[in-house]
């Protein structure tokens, strides 16, 4: 059977995204970080994306794709919401849902932290664990969105979504020097897509993944997404099984370079921001900046590190 044609949001379409949720979501500001204050002999720009709502940049795509939705229904569906999420895109939806007044489900995978699943539970979502892995708990979310008459919000592969995702870019674009590298931690790839589609050219987009979870790094050796197994401390929030097709045809026509890094890399960026400038981030959130540190060399000027992901507890005081 022949999939649908892969539909990429337009430069028009973020810029009609950032409008639509200017009054909503937050402005996230930057810290520029002297070279060797993180380790590296450069020096290094900050987007702290974790102080956005929920801690994430999920907020943006969640924000989009329900404000449209109401356009779309005239309202939105009485059965309200539902998404899959390892914790974070679950959280943005259930806080753009009671922005909205619209009930919501949100189907994890039982590795889900609790950390997570308490802000999505204190939003007033209602919480469905589902055995196995983000794969097993996005079914579970079509199967409700079928039955129920529900509305399945995309963590990563819907065009909204990622026109919301990239809003930051918009962001970065007034914030940051053209040309300056820009990395971002990537797990079905809807931020790296936003970002990348947002600058356009302006400045090149790195994707980081998990050396255990590199299922955009496998899409474009394989020229469309595959499934990977997928693992490691970051699982939770870049653990997606498979690429978006969204973030495959955006990395293929721009040849886009993958940057993947180990666990121990993850845990030491982690470690190294709450040491040196008291940033509590979860692993997802320190994989941009654990590429940057694993491979310096890439980097001979400085970049600009995406951090997004800040619900965690303090990590310990091991690693770099």
């Amino acid at each position: 059977m022949n999939e649908q044609p892969v539909n990429i949001p337009s430069s028009a379409d973020i810029a009609r995204a950032a409008e639509r949720i200017r009054d909503v979501v937050r402005r996230t500001p930057v810290m520029r970080v002297a070279a060797g204050e993180l380790d590296v002999p450069v020096p290094v720009t900050l987007k702290l994306e974790f102080l956005q709502h929920t801690g994430s940049f999920k907020v943006r795509g969640a924000a989009n794709t329900l404000a449209l939705l109401r356009v779309a229904e005239r309202g939105a569906p009485t059965a309200g919401v539902c998404c899959a999420s390892g914790g974070n895109h679950g959280a943005a939806v259930a806080w753009a849902a009671r922005a909205a007044n619209l009930p919501a489900t949100v189907f994890v995978p039982d590795f889900s932290p609790k950390a997570k699943t308490d802000i999505i539970e204190s939003l007033g979502a209602r919480l469905r664990r589902v055995e196995g892995f983000y794969a097993d708990a996005l079914a579970a979310s079509r199967d409700h969105a079928r039955r129920e008459g529900a509305f399945h919000v995309d963590a990563y592969d819907a065009p909204q979504t990622v026109a919301g995702q990239g809003t930051l870019g918009l962001e970065l674009a007034e914030q940051v020097p053209e040309g300056q590298p820009v990395l971002v931690g990537c797990g079905g790839g809807g931020l790296y897509a936003g970002v990348a589609l947002a600058l356009d050219g302006r400045n090149r987009v790195i994707a980081a993944e998990p050396s255990s979870a590199p299922s955009l790094t496998a899409a474009l050796e394989a020229g469309e997404p595959v499934d990977v197994e997928v693992g490691g401390i970051a699982l939770d929030s870049l653990g997606a099984r498979r690429a978006g097709r969204i973030a495959t045809a955006v990395g293929l026509s721009l040849g886009t370079k993958t940057l993947t890094v180990a666990d121990e890399d993850i845990a030491a960026a982690q470690a190294l921001l709450y040491q040196r400038l008291r940033i509590v981030a979860e692993p997802g959130g320190a994989t941009a900046l654990a590429a940057l540190l694993a491979h310096p060399e890439d980097f001979p000027d400085g970049a600009t590190v995406v951090v997004s992901g800040a619900n965690a507890t303090p990590p310990s005081s091991t690693g770099r």
